[in-house]
């Protein structure tokens, strides 16, 4: 047993809390809102993200930050993008010592343009982290707290630390871990997934059918492996969970908030009216922003991700965003990516 805290009361932080509560760990789950911990504590349920589902009865919550991060060996970060920074300031000046941080966040910091790993190692001073680990993969928590069998990846550049937190999650019954070395390409394909998700979505939302979801797929993956090469990730990761398998399951479920609010906008909905309606944080949409920042400076052929900037922050109409794709001139496919 290990005491661990998972920091961030969502959807996903709370079916992370969940598997280590399962796992018979020592979980502490904090949020902002006194009463969600109440309710956790006493109903043992999430209503608000998880709806419908019993959770562990050893899974305890707080709304103390200090109390959380002072409780744990291992600290989890399942908060949106926009906060880590913020965030993770906190934790350096209220941790007592040393901690593992894992984190289960998916996305790139725009303007800086920093990975998740880069912004904690940024706000977290080294004697109060041992080590930095990324948990991704193809995941959607309504899935794993119904206990539907889940394999996702713990990514760091030290592999020990990977290791530990593949045994803190992982068991026999419906949750894999694998291990990897490549953090850059794990944390790189986390992020850019979203941006395709949302142009799936987008598709969808239009009326286009399975001819038109197959290639965005395909040539999504092609530049994310594209940007991820010129950044220093391995190929090889891009065809691994936190590559194709985190984009399969983000661009074809319903699961998936990117791709709903991808869908509003193929159908004619604003952002504007989409983001307040949901409640929910989307990721893609930030990341959509850096990813178009990244291609830039890393000069990298992406041309979905520029035409969904186009649609989000320049007004294009979706379909007119889809024609001038097609119309782009001819290309080769297999090279095309590795090489502008």
């Amino acid at each position: 047993m290990e005491k661990v805290s998972v920091i961030g009361a969502g959807s996903w932080g709370t079916a992370i809390a969940f598997v280590l509560a399962e796992n018979g760990h020592d979980c502490l789950l904090w949020t902002r809102r006194a009463e969600q911990s109440a309710e956790i504590n006493e109903k043992h349920t999430n209503a608000a993200y998880l709806p419908g589902i019993a959770l562990p009865e050893n899974l305890k919550a707080t709304s103390d930050l200090k109390a959380a991060v002072q409780h744990a060996d291992s600290i989890v970060i399942a908060v949106p993008t926009k906060a880590i920074r913020a965030l993770s300031s906190e934790l350096n000046q209220l941790a007592d010592k040393s901690k593992l941080i894992i984190h289960v966040s998916k996305g790139i910091e725009p303007d800086t343009l920093k990975r998740i790993s880069e912004v904690i190692e940024e706000e977290v001073s080294p004697e109060k982290r041992s080590a930095i680990v990324a948990l991704s993969g193809p995941s959607h928590a309504e899935e794993v707290v119904l206990r539907h069998p889940t394999t996702i990846t713990a990514a760091s550049f030290d592999r020990e630390a990977a290791e530990h937190v593949q045994d803190l999650f992982m068991n026999d019954q419906y949750f894999r871990v694998y291990t990897n070395d490549d953090l850059i390409g794990v944390e790189l394909g986390a992020a850019l997934k979203n941006v395709i998700a949302l142009a799936a979505g987008i598709t969808d939302g239009i009326g286009y059918g399975d001819n038109a979801k197959a290639a965005l797929i395909t040539r999504g993956l092609a530049e994310i492996t594209r940007l991820g090469v010129k950044m220093g990730a391995n190929p090889l990761t891009f065809s691994g969970l936190t590559g194709l398998g985190d984009l399969i399951v983000t661009c074809t479920s319903v699961h998936s908030r990117n791709w709903k609010a991808g869908n509003l906008l193929g159908q004619g909905k604003s952002l504007d009216e989409i983001v307040s309606g949901m409640g929910m944080v989307i990721e893609g949409v930030r990341t959509t922003k850096a990813a178009y920042q990244l291609s830039l400076r890393y000069d990298v052929s992406m041309p979905l991700t520029e035409a969904l900037y186009s649609v989000l922050f320049d007004n294009i109409p979706p379909k007119e965003a889809v024609d001038q794709l097609m119309s782009r001139m001819k290309k080769q496919e297999i090279e095309d990516i590795y090489f502008k």
